[in-house]
């Protein structure tokens, strides 16, 4: 019988059954499982999706004997997880909807290639119930989603009439009754999906109504359904989740908690297990009521059941998500168990191996998601282009990386821009972190703008060592948005120290060849510079002196001494700084001095200049910047969606102009300031980069 607190809580048709799913694997972990060579499953299983989880798919269908057959748009030609199945098939051009969402075409494959089961991942139509109905209906293909008996979402309570009045597909019209403050602040979110897409925070009419219009374009765009859902917005809350498995023979199991509570435009950043602020109680108390709601609708597979935690313990549920989640290989690592391998085996219709008293919490797991955005606009907006270099840390111990690209790989706009998952795993939390901080310093990405300065501040913050954190850590500690990381005296001295060592060792490397000096009758080869550095607008003079690979450098009267072994051919550029080992990287340097350095995660620019040179420089006139006040250039690469004005209006500030859609988020762009509009230079439908002039005004 349901308890209490979820009796709280106001059921929402969600419009579709809970499908069991048949699940993913891990690469790179160790696990207690056993893969049973003799337990068959099945022969061949097509993986509806793209990307880091369909190569996660396949490797633990590889693990169990089991032939995978990807599906891909014609752009993914030569992806990751084309290579790795055993068998692959077009399904149409790049843009979603005629490709990963086409079901016909998805029908037909499976229906060339044989294909027993198929495993939809998550997003896209892993959560479509005509897909599931379709699959169910099809004649030889076993049934990997099995329908349960009821189909419902749990939501914190607007008031029962404003939910019956959004239950069917939803009219705006409907909203004009809405009591003002009534019921807000609430969520408006897809009923098909996840993934922060199609999810938006409303506080007044205004803003539901437009939530409503962003929200269901976003979620026909990525999952093929713009039907949403309302529910109360619970203000300052933790975001916890529970894992839990179950089986057709009534068996179901709870595998801990993950803490999802640090999160940007409601998709989740970084992700750990187990939670630093339950105690054994309310894990238990969170656990047992999922396994109840997983058992009253007779749910079968692997599902996360999504809670709001306040600062007292007390938990709401907020909705089961009937998918394998983004964030499972922190459970993986914590508990020992392959959750993709479980999933195939319930769904084939094997009983668990497992009891509730076997479920260990082993340590501690830490999941950073590594997109290719700009963290420095809105903490993530969409970047595209080209892996030039591409080197993930997994020669670090105890990291995993689940990805689906590779050095050449391109990030287009038409689909999410995850690079990987990046996970650490250690003994304690304080290990896991630390290890976290390496991994993020050894992650080489070249060729499009990263999150990875976004993600080492996270994890380095006191207040996140700490545990104190809510789903509001982001605008509450970065309020006028992620600057990067702020340097310290000390961290200024280390990385002009760095850069001057650098500059150094660039310039005796270019004296020699072959080794030798490049001219015998070069005087003894020069040990001591003075040099002029230029980072954020400072300018320090420097004394550089060398002894071998160690440098010493004299910063504002301090003296920092710099070894390693430089070697600029190199990615990765590791150094003792005063006896404190760094990882920095070079990501560009020229002969004019301007080298840019990855330090702490940060990009710097930072101008080295011998003294001569750096007079001289002050002579050289500087570029004026762009007044911006009157132009609106698209923030990121994307396609135009809408264009709400035309030459001649007359806009308010804060106004919207257009819409550009990017990775299937679609974002609203607005007017600086009140002004008459003077040209328009893009019209719905077309393609544009980032810094595309989009309109002008006087």
């Amino acid at each position: 019988m349901i308890t209490s607190t979820l009796r709280r809580v106001l059921l929402v048709a969600k419009h579709a059954s809970f499908q069991s799913r048949c699940c993913v694997a891990s690469s790179r972990v160790q696990y207690s499982t056993v893969y049973d060579s003799n337990e068959k499953t099945f022969d061949k299983i097509l993986i509806a999706n793209r990307g880091e989880i369909a190569c996660r798919v396949m490797k633990t269908c590889k693990k169990m004997g089991i032939k995978t057959v990807a599906v891909h748009s014609d752009v993914d030609a030569s992806a990751v997880h084309v290579k790795m199945a055993d068998e692959a098939v077009c399904v149409g051009p790049a843009p979603t909807n005629k490709s990963y969402l086409n079901m016909d075409a998805i029908m037909d494959a499976i229906r060339k290639t044989g294909s027993q089961a198929v495993h939809p991942g998550y997003g896209f139509l892993s959560e479509n119930k005509e897909f599931a109905k379709r699959l169910v209906s099809r004649a030889g293909i076993y049934n990997c989603w099995e329908h349960t008996h009821t189909h419902t979402s749990l939501c914190i309570s607007p008031s029962v009439s404003l939910i019956n009045r959004l239950r069917n597909p939803l009219k705006l019209i409907l909203l004009r009754v809405l009591p003002g403050s009534y019921c807000y602040p609430v969520m408006i979110k897809a009923s098909a999906g996840g993934g922060g897409k199609g999810m938006r925070i409303a506080w007044n009419d205004d803003e539901t109504r437009e939530g409503f219009r962003l929200s269901s374009q976003e979620a026909a765009s990525s999952f093929g359904d713009d039907r949403l859902l309302i529910e109360k917005f619970v203000d300052n809350p933790r975001h916890i989740e529970i894992q839990v498995l179950a089986d057709k023979h009534g068996n179901a199991l709870w595998l801990n908690e993950r803490e999802c509570s640090i999160q940007r435009r409601n998709q989740k950043v970084v992700e750990e297990a187990p939670s630093t602020f339950l105690d054994p109680e309310t894990r238990r108390a969170m656990g047992e009521q999922a396994v109840q709601l997983a058992k009253a609708v007779h749910y079968s597979s692997a599902g996360t059941v999504e809670f709001l935690v306040d600062s007292n313990k007390n938990f709401y549920f907020l909705e089961m998500n009937t998918r394998l989640q983004v964030e499972h290989p922190i459970t993986e690592c914590i508990t020992g168990l392959d959750l993709v391998q479980q999933m195939i085996r319930v769904a084939k219709g094997f009983p668990l191996l497992h009891k509730q008293e076997d479920i260990p919490i082993n340590g501690w797991a830490i999941e950073s998601r590594v997109y290719a955005e700009d963290p420095y606009k809105s903490f993530g907006l969409p970047s595209i282009g080209r892996l030039s270099q591409y080197q993930e840390p997994i020669n670090l111990p105890k990291v995993r990386v689940d990805s689906g690209i590779q050095e050449g790989s391109d990030i287009s706009i038409y689909y999410d821009p995850m690079i990987s998952k990046l996970v650490t795993y250690g003994a304690t939390r304080a290990e896991a972190l630390q290890r976290m901080e390496a991994a993020l310093d050894n992650y080489v990405i070249r060729g499009v703008t990263h999150n990875i300065p976004l993600l080492r501040e996270i994890i380095t913050h006191p207040r996140f060592i700490s545990g104190d954190i809510t789903t509001n850590f982001l605008p509450e500690e970065y309020p006028e948005g992620f600057k990067g990381h702020q340097l310290t005296s000390e961290g200024r001295r280390e990385l002009v120290s760095t850069a001057a060592a650098l500059y150094v060792s660039a310039q005796l490397r270019s004296q020699r060849f072959l080794g030798n000096l490049r001219v015998s009758t070069t005087p003894q080869e020069q040990r001591q510079w003075e040099l002029c550095v230029e980072l954020e607008k400072g300018s320090h003079t420097v004394a550089v002196s060398r002894s071998g690979s160690t440098f010493t450098v004299e910063v504002d009267g301090v003296t920092v001494e710099v070894s390693g072994e430089w070697n600029l051919a190199s990615a990765l550029l590791p150094v003792t700084i005063n006896r404190t080992p760094r990882v920095l990287q070079c990501l560009s340097r020229d002969a004019g001095g301007d080298i840019t350095l990855q330090y702490l995660g940060t990009q710097f620019k930072v101008r080295v200049l011998s003294q001569l040179v750096s007079t001289l420089s002050a002579h050289m006139p500087e570029k004026v910047p762009e007044d911006t006040s009157s132009i609106l250039r698209s923030p990121m690469p994307g396609s135009v969606v809408a264009v709400s004005v035309k030459p001649g209006d007359v806009v308010a500030e804060g106004q919207e102009i257009c819409v550009i859609e990017a990775m299937k988020m679609q974002n609203s762009l607005i007017a600086a300031k009140a002004a008459k509009v003077k040209s328009v230079h893009c019209k719905a439908g077309e393609t544009v980069g980032e810094g595309d002039l989009l309109v002008q005004l006087e």
